[in-house]
């Protein structure tokens, strides 16, 4: 089974065009250049212990495949992470939560991989019906929450799953989506997603 490689890029273009949308807001001092290539250097060798097994059972949880070889997560001062590009600020009280906030995106990212939406699109369609009720942000996260909880659970613990859980609860959206998960049981809910996977 294959995997890509997680590349840490750093870009000051990039990085400055965050730094200059934060001025004038409610922020932290924004990291130095320095600063962010420093931290690069110490989340690259936690992940480094990190990514083989991640990727691999993100990919066999989800009976979808890894098609890019590598992957370029670009770290910034400060920002809300997305997953294309991807992209994950420094998170300097948690250092391990840097890589369950990449997991997640990952998780976004192995969802739009080349031929993974079409081979998932009956699950997708199936999670859209069930929970109309609630926005498209909320039923997206909803088997990516689940696929997050398995893998806290088989490599980590329930401390860090709930960690997650209270770090984004002044998120609408994803508060809600963990709420499913919890009330539903993550396993059902990675069982109704790969069941309609092709």
């Amino acid at each position: 089974m294959n995997y890509p490689k997680i590349v840490f890029k750093y870009s000051w273009i990039y990085d400055q065009t965050w730094k200059e949308g934060l001025i004038g807001k409610k922020s932290k001092k924004y990291p130095s250049s320095k600063h962010v290539l420093n931290y690069i250097k110490k989340i690259e060798k936690l992940w480094q212990k990190e990514e083989r097994r991640i990727l691999l059972e993100l990919s066999k949880i989800s009976h979808l495949k890894w098609e890019s070889k590598f992957i370029y997560c670009y770290v910034v001062g400060r920002c809300r992470p997305f997953s294309d590009p991807l992209t994950i600020s420094v998170y300097e009280k948690y250092p391990d939560y840097f890589i369950d906030v990449l997991t997640h995106e990952l998780i976004h990212n192995l969802f739009i991989q080349p031929g993974n939406y079409q081979k998932s699109k009956k699950a997708w369609g199936y999670f859209h019906q069930k929970y109309k009720k609630f926005s498209r942000n909320t039923r997206i996260h909803i088997p990516l929450q689940a696929i997050h909880s398995y893998i806290y659970y088989k490599f980590f613990n329930e401390k860090r799953l709930k960690r997650d859980i209270k770090l984004i609860s002044f998120l609408p959206d994803y508060k809600k989506s963990w709420q499913i998960v919890q009330k539903e049981g993550y396993k059902n809910i990675i069982n109704e997603f790969v069941k309609r996977v092709k």
